[in-house]
């Protein structure tokens, strides 16, 4: 637009000059021209005036053209600026926060859904231990193991919860880390949301696979852990997004239960956000 701008100053600037001294130079050689051409010199005098003022209506044109342009842009940036405001307050205000609460329980995957996972090849609702490949999952499922996590949550600020994704899991032994992530770095492993009727409260269900030989989890004994790292995705149900890490502080269980489930006692959590709000659904 500044480039526009300067040119068209230079054209008037330039036309304003050429014809300013065309002027003077008729001015000057006004009888000349009178005995030379008479009654044409006249015409001559209308037709240059009549190009002059065509060539200055043209010019004038154009430097409504260059404003209208000025407007129209600046017109289209305050929309924008509106409406990313107008977003910016709509996702400030319908955003979800959750705290994990009560127990938090690692236990067997039904044997049903292992089934289902294998034969329809769909781990958008798993996540795997750093290292494994899924195919050799999909071909020898024998040599795996196949656990679920489940830890009850509460919304401390916000809307309801839509989904709730998992970007890694970290689980840290004496020093030790065990890293879970999505079969695809570049997606999130989704998140069952089941509601307890008898307790009142929703759970988050998320499924590991691992080798059977990981000294990550043994089965019929207690797995203890020195801490737990989240990396997840929380969506309302308006469809206002939040990234963050949720770190737990639990009880180590004492005991196995029954059904070789081992069930941490969740003394506190923290919630830190890493980016977001913002709107996912948009029409």
């Amino acid at each position: 637009m500044k480039k526009e701008t300067k040119l068209i100053i230079s054209l008037i600037s330039f036309s304003g000059l050429v014809v300013f001294i065309i002027s003077l130079l008729m001015l000057h050689y006004g009888d000349d021209l009178d005995r030379m051409y008479n009654v044409i010199g006249i015409r001559v005098v209308a037709l240059f005036l009549s190009f002059a003022s065509f060539l200055s209506s043209m010019l004038f044109s154009l430097l409504i053209l260059i404003h209208n342009k000025t407007v129209v842009r600046i017109n289209d940036d305050t929309n924008k600026r509106a409406e990313m405001f107008r977003e910016l307050q709509f996702a400030s205000s319908n955003y979800s926060i959750i705290d994990f609460i009560d127990r938090m329980l690692i236990y067997k995957e039904s044997e049903r859904y292992v089934d289902k996972f294998i034969k329809q090849k769909n781990s958008s609702f798993h996540m795997f231990e750093q290292g494994v490949d899924i195919n050799d999952v999909y071909t020898n499922s024998d040599n795996y193991q196949f656990l679920s996590l489940k830890i009850p949550f509460k919304v401390v600020d916000g809307k309801t919860v839509s989904s709730v994704t998992f970007d890694k899991l970290r689980f840290e032994r004496e020093g030790v880390n065990y890293e879970f992530f999505p079969n695809d770095p570049t997606n999130e492993a989704r998140a069952f949301i089941l509601y307890n009727e008898r307790t009142k409260r929703n759970n988050v269900i998320i499924n590991l696979v691992m080798k059977k030989d990981t000294t990550f989890y043994i089965t019929n004994e207690i797995n203890k852990f020195t801490k737990i790292k989240m990396y997840i995705n929380i969506t309302s149900l308006l469809g206002v997004k939040i990234e963050g890490n949720s770190e737990l502080y639990f009880t180590n269980p004492e005991q196995i239960e029954g059904d070789n489930t081992n069930t941490y006692a969740i003394n506190s959590s923290n919630f830190l956000i890493t980016d977001g709000p913002r709107i996912t659904l948009k029409s």
